[in-house]
């Protein structure tokens, strides 16, 4: 008897797709968890991610709007000083 049932996964076929590409190249065809873009297996875990307000990137302050404004800051400075060293070179000459 146990042969003769038929299951029904209609609803399983029809829900959305993870969006997360494999190793392969190809597109995971695991169903997405409710409420989110990916499976369990490509980040729709609970709990996955990264936490709110993350600041990790920051842990050194090398991506900075601070530190790269100096960065940009001393670029000039440096470009202006070896454009000065320039002009000195042909007037000694």
């Amino acid at each position: 008897m146990s042969g003769d049932h038929i299951r029904n996964t209609c609803a399983m076929w029809t829900s959305p797709r993870c969006g997360a590409e494999t190793r392969s190249g190809t597109a995971c065809r695991a169903p997405a968890l409710h409420g989110k873009a990916r499976c369990r297996m490509h980040g729709g875990a609970r709990r996955s991610g990264a936490p709110k307000g993350n600041q990790n990137a920051r842990t050194h302050g090398a991506f900075t709007r601070d530190s790269a404004a100096e960065r940009r800051q001393d670029r000039e400075v440096l470009d202006d000083a070896l454009k000065l060293l320039g002009e000195l070179s042909l007037i000694a000459e």
